[in-house]
């Protein structure tokens, strides 16, 4: 089946690349000179550099520092490793790059609709101080966490809040926290770039010899400037109420058709839904969708490769029997409903033949 003809809806994993993003990054390879280089040439890179670090803070409304990265990865990485404070915590949702960042933490566990336990935050939060991370909204789910609630929190005990907006940047309000992690790729940038947003940077330990010693290697002036262009263009916020009026459709239908929508009872963001097919694995589904000419997953693109159980629906409580038939389907600025009705058409089909073969 020809690009033309498929049906996109896994912008959760990556979301396509915006024309303005594509020409900011084309027009920035100009300036070609390394930004730390003291010459007329590394000077004006560096220029740019700092216009298009700027260009990002004023599109994410954030008036504090912001370390370029390579992604949302090695930022929680940077400030896993680097705040300054004791302790590690989590919460049991995360995506898998924070434990890994954190090393050994305390994992606090979520309610049945996959916000965080309040009551076990509290009682984490006793010991010595640390730095907390937790996902604004969970890159399966969609459920955004009560942040104003964790923060508060997390101030009074005086640890530091990390917060992962890899699937919020961009298309929610960020919230205030003291560390924010983003990711280019998931708001129309190109992948391979991101950033780190520091409240305070005395807070971090320096790691590095770029991005005033909060970070190693060249900066990536193209891909910067692509980054702060697709933020530019508000695509993902300015589609929001379509995007939750076709995500509420979409949810209507299928709870007619019998599936289960994950964290239905939790707030969450339009542009992500976790779904569940009684009976009907979710590698079956994949396949399935994927012949059809529509681009699904089931979970975190980075690791619904290997079709492990989900840890996001097991920390939930989901039933193995549900959790293992659960796929995600997630909106990008250019869905419709007429690529809401083509999935649901395709869902009723995977479905009835299922329950041929069964009968």
């Amino acid at each position: 089946m020809s690009a033309a003809h498929r049906l996109y809806l896994d912008h959760a994993a990556t979301t396509l690349v915006l024309h303005e993003a594509r020409t900011a990054m084309l027009d920035a390879c100009d300036y070609w000179a390394n930004p730390s280089s003291p010459h007329a040439d590394g000077r004006a890179a560096r220029a740019a550099l700092e216009r298009s670090r700027g260009a990002v803070a004023n599109a994410l409304g954030y008036p504090h520092d912001v370390i370029l990265t390579s992604g949302a990865t090695e930022a929680i990485r940077l400030a896993a490793r680097g705040a300054k404070v004791p302790g590690r915590m989590l919460g049991a949702t995360e995506h898998e790059v924070v434990p890994a960042a954190m090393g050994r933490a305390k994992v606090i566990g979520v309610l049945p609709d996959g916000t965080l336990n309040l009551d076990a935050l509290d009682e984490a939060l006793a010991g010595d101080p640390a730095v907390v991370a937790v996902q604004h909204v969970n890159n399966e789910t969609g459920v955004i966490q009560p942040l104003p609630a964790i923060r508060e929190r997390v101030t009074a005990a005086g640890s530091r809040l990390l917060v992962d907006c890899a699937q919020s940047a961009g298309k929610l309000p960020l919230p205030d926290a003291d560390f924010i992690a983003i990711s280019g790729h998931k708001f129309g940038a190109p992948p391979g770039v991101g950033a780190l947003l520091v409240k305070e940077l005395g807070t971090l330990r320096a790691s590095g010899g770029q991005e005033r010693g909060y970070r190693r290697g060249t900066e990536n002036l193209p891909a910067a400037t692509a980054m702060a262009a697709a933020l530019a263009t508000r695509a993902f916020a300015s589609a929001l109420p379509a995007i939750t009026q076709l995500r509420s459709k979409l949810e209507q239908v299928l709870v007619t058709e019998g599936a289960t929508v994950i964290g239905h009872n939790a707030d969450r963001s339009p542009f992500i839904g976790g779904y569940a097919m009684p009976g009907v694995a979710s590698a079956s589904q994949l396949v399935q969708f994927d012949l059809a000419g529509i681009a699904i997953s089931a979970g975190s693109a980075c690791s619904s490769g290997s079709m492990k159980p989900s840890k996001v629906l097991a920390a939930m409580g989901i039933p193995a029997d549900t959790a293992s038939c659960v796929i995600r389907v997630s909106f990008g600025p250019s869905t419709t409903e007429a690529n809401v009705e083509r999935f649901l058409s395709e869902w009723r089909r995977i479905r009835s033949r299922a329950e041929a073969r069964a009968a």
